[in-house]
């Protein structure tokens, strides 16, 4: 069951954090885990360029990681085994080559800052260490999403700090939100994945999840070791029918108060009792702002409509891409249009485990039919829109994984790339970010970093700090431990306009 403000718990025991380094500092305000004060802020006098100049964020994290050379740091020099069989494309940035299935991205670059050289030490699928300040991750952790100690998700963190510097507020567009659906809640089989959650913060800064109402148009079959899935492939292609919504939530357009959406309350209000079940009694205090944000975004026509894909020309619709990613970033920037803040959209596993971005096995195929045209049509299709909009000097967006893929390839089942963490590539762009911008580099097959190294926490700090945010700031955990934003982290100051 996809739920508001997050799901059941699962697998809650307690992490091991010794070596953190405890950050002191006085403290503004009243505390939401308690009466200890959650925040210091140790501003610098003169903030770098940039601060507060993000509105909006949308995130855009395809999940189980794209391959560095297969996107947007090609090796058209090196070894096939290495460079694979797609070639590379000149782009409008000069200098920089693309992977050739991305045409309409190369048209864009002039408006991309590309970091060629992220790298660190943990190649699992961490969100919980890509996307939060948890500076170590472990496979146990990872499996644990609801473990008390785990650090808070990026976008929690924006609404945490945005409702502390704006206390009493209730937005009318939830300020975290996470699409198509919960994350990772469709895998077959296995426990959820940790990662984005409100984690010592607390599940009331959990991100708001939608729910996918369609269908899909086209077959897909996917490898992992000795077993096979074949289903309808959302990635790939969706009914145009097909939109998202938040769970209970019914027409937009239908503003008569029916038994049938009374009961849709109902459900909804169910779920926010259950987190007086589920949360400890630290926790319980902030219920009564589920329960507003709850009845405002029901009886708020801003929020509904911007779920009505159908009110968008069949050409903005077509430059999205008419897959579950394209639409769902379609809806994002319809979101931060209405006013939302912070907005995550998932490339996320469906069905069978290994899927998503996750090639170890069938890596061309899946290339070629799902993962690079998806792409590339709803990346270009989203810089393009906010672009001509005006919306993109104040959306900050972000294309981010949590690991890269092995340079060389193996040959069993189709041939795949392996996890890698060394060396990767994400891209930023949008409010305060410098245009046509390449950051980094990797050596000649795109294992090892050998210029500017940038951390995954460097890239949430920028964010922060675009976001009005200083990463220095200190919040408090469950036990009143004060811990920083994103420690370890600095500012990307050469990818800031």
């Amino acid at each position: 069951m996809i739920t508001v403000n997050g799901h059941a718990k699962r697998l809650c025991s307690g992490l091991t954090r010794r070596d953190l380094i405890k950050v002191g500092g006085m403290a503004l305000g009243s505390s939401t885990l308690g009466s200890r004060p959650t925040l210091a802020n140790l501003g610098s006098a003169s903030p770098a360029p940039g601060f507060g100049k993000a509105k909006h964020c949308i995130c855009l994290f395809l999940y189980g990681s794209h391959s560095q050379l297969e996107t947007f740091d090609p090796k058209p020099n090196a070894a096939v085994e290495i460079r694979g069989e797609l070639g590379s494309i000149e782009s409008a940035t000069a200098g920089l080559r693309i992977n050739e299935l991305l045409p309409k991205t190369a048209l864009i670059t002039d408006r991309l800052s590309i970091i060629r050289s992220v790298t660190h030490p943990y190649p699992v699928h961490g969100v919980a260490y890509a996307m939060t300040g948890n500076p170590v991750v472990t496979l146990s952790e990872e499996l644990n999403p609801h473990a008390p100690n785990h650090w808070p998700y990026l976008g929690s963190l924006v609404d945490y700090l945005d409702a502390r510097n704006q206390p009493g507020t209730v937005p009318e567009i939830p300020r975290n939100m996470g699409l198509p659906w919960a994350f990772s809640s469709q895998r077959v089989g296995e426990v959820a994945r940790a990662g984005p959650y409100g984690g010592f913060l607390g599940s009331n800064y959990d991100p708001t999840w939608t729910e996918f109402i369609g269908q899909g148009t086209k077959k897909a079959k996917k490898t992992l070791t000795d077993k096979v899935w074949e289903d309808y492939e959302f990635y790939r292609g969706i009914s145009s029918e097909s939109h998202l919504r938040l769970p209970g939530m019914t027409d937009p357009t239908n503003r008569d108060l029916t038994l049938d959406r009374l009961d849709h309350r109902r459900t909804l209000l169910d779920q926010i009792e259950q987190f007086r079940r589920d949360e400890s009694a630290d926790q319980n205090n902030n219920l009564d702002r589920n329960r507003a944000q709850a009845y405002r975004l029901l009886d708020n026509p801003k929020f509904r409509q911007a779920f009505e894909l159908k009110s968008e020309s069949e050409q903005t619709r077509n430059a999205y891409g008419m897959t579950l990613f394209g639409q769902s970033a379609l809806t994002a920037r319809r979101l931060v249009e209405a006013g939302g803040r912070f907005v995550s959209v998932f490339w996320d596993e469906f069905g069978l485990a290994g899927t998503g971005w996750d090639t170890h096995w069938d890596h061309f195929p899946r290339m070629k039919n799902e993962l690079l045209p998806g792409l590339d049509m709803a990346l270009s299709g989203l810089i393009s829109d906010l672009d001509s909009r005006g919306m993109l000097d104040d959306t900050l967006v972000l294309l981010l994984s949590e690991h890269g893929r092995t340079p060389k390839l193996t040959t069993g089942n189709g041939g795949g790339r392996d996890h890698w963490s060394r060396c990767y590539s994400v891209v930023m762009a949008g409010a305060g970010i410098k245009r046509g911008e390449v950051v980094g580099k990797s050596d000649s097959i795109a294992s090892d970093v050998v210029d500017n190294p940038v951390s995954p926490k460097d890239i949430l700090a920028t964010t922060l700090h675009l976001m009005g945010h200083d990463p220095s700031t200190v919040i408090y955990d469950r036990q009143n431990r004060p811990m920083p934003l994103v420690p370890h982290s600095r500012l990307l100051t050469e990818v800031l306009a």
